[in-house]
């Protein structure tokens, strides 16, 4: 097996497309997935919820394929849970709470996130009715025995296992409760230090959890560069420049996320959860926009004041003509462009952004294992 670490990514492809066509006849339904976590990855729970942390209004989903309208994602278009469905060959889970989520559809997973959540209970709470991490686990089990009820007890274990899992939260922890006002409670609780060694022992647990309900593959995000969305710069940067506390806490958290995962495989004795870099990730474009094909990095494509990082996205707002222009779309969250290059990383990046391996190397082994 380890040799597939030398392989480049199209041989991975490759590789996965040919053992796909050998298993096509003992396998005839795509890999479950299932997505955890807040506004980055939440694709429509909010909508059916009596909360402010919506994105049920234009111009929210003006590219997104084929309706061109909102669907409670915090994008102009797809979000990174959607693309790595399209990267299993399947259709966007559905989020949990939607009513179309039943019957056959579960057997494609679901979207359990909800913007504004982190991984305290105590963050968001300005949101209200948002569904926590601890409840979207509960949801989670709910979901397990809905199943069950369809293809039976093990056949229900086994989707579960094989599943992909996708979980993104914690900078909200920051963003929404610890830097949400001066002199917050938990900024007076918690030295920045202690705080982030908090929220990684509390991230632990909810890890650990997840692994106890049966999930054995797991893609986990770690924080965006907080500091440089443009809602930090318009609020807390100068000149442009990047937040300096939200950039360290930012730069505490992630390495200690890392480190965490690997702790927890050890433990456990299996590669079940992925370090996903997106700090690193986002670095990129936000660093060297043009490269990317961005003009700017620090203006938000739709929004209003400085740097449009002020407020919420609305049809009032402020709105570029061409997204894929821009890395950011509201004041906090990627373009559907930038989230395709995440996305990319996440398929196919080097160690350096997936730890211990990107997902194309998953979909090969696991293939290989079937």
């Amino acid at each position: 097996m380890a040799i597939l670490s030398t392989f480049g990514p199209l041989a991975i492809l490759s590789l996965v497309l040919v053992i796909g066509v050998i298993v096509t006849g003992a396998e005839a339904r795509p890999r479950a997935f299932f997505v955890f976590g807040d506004s980055l990855v939440d694709n429509g729970n909010n909508n059916y919820l009596a909360t402010t942390a919506r994105a049920d209004a234009p111009p929210y989903g003006i590219d997104y394929a084929p309706t061109h309208r909102p669907t409670g994602r915090f994008s102009n278009g797809y979000n990174i849970p959607d693309l790595i469905s399209q990267r299993l060959g399947a259709e966007s889970t559905l989020p949990y709470l939607s009513p179309e989520l039943n019957g056959n559809r579960l057997l494609v997973g679901a979207n359990f996130a909800s913007a504004g959540i982190g991984i305290l209970n105590d963050t968001g709470i300005q949101f209200v009715n948002i569904i926590r991490m601890y409840r979207q686990l509960e949801y989670f089990q709910e979901y397990q025995r809905r199943v069950s009820a369809i293809i039976g007890a093990s056949e229900a274990k086994s989707l579960v296992n094989r599943a992909l899992v996708l979980i993104t939260c914690g900078g909200n922890d920051f963003v929404n409760n610890y830097y949400l006002v001066p002199n917050s409670a938990r900024s007076r609780q918690y030295p920045l230090p202690q705080y982030v060694k908090y929220l990684i022992s509390e991230y632990q647990k909810l890890l650990q959890r997840l692994y106890d309900l049966g999930a054995r593959r797991v893609l986990v995000t770690g924080t965006g560069p907080l500091g440089c969305v443009p809602s930090e710069l318009a609020q807390r940067g100068r000149n442009g420049q990047c937040a300096p506390d939200l950039q360290r806490a930012a730069g505490l958290f992630n390495p200690q996320l890392e480190q965490m995962l690997l702790q927890l495989n050890r433990k456990i004795g299996s590669d079940v959860f992925i370090a996903a870099n997106t700090g690193k990730m986002h670095n990129n474009f936000i660093s060297n926009p043009q490269q990317f094909g961005f003009v700017t990095s620090k203006v938000a494509c739709c929004g209003q004041g400085p740097y449009n990082g002020l407020g919420l996205c609305t049809p009032l707002s402020n709105l570029c003509p061409n997204r894929d222009l821009y890395a950011f779309w509201d004041a906090f969250h990627p373009s559907e462009k930038a989230n395709r290059l995440i996305a990319e990383e996440i398929m196919s990046g080097s160690r350096t952004y997936m730890n211990p391996m990107n997902l194309s190397t998953i979909l090969a082994l696991d293939a290989i294992n079937t």
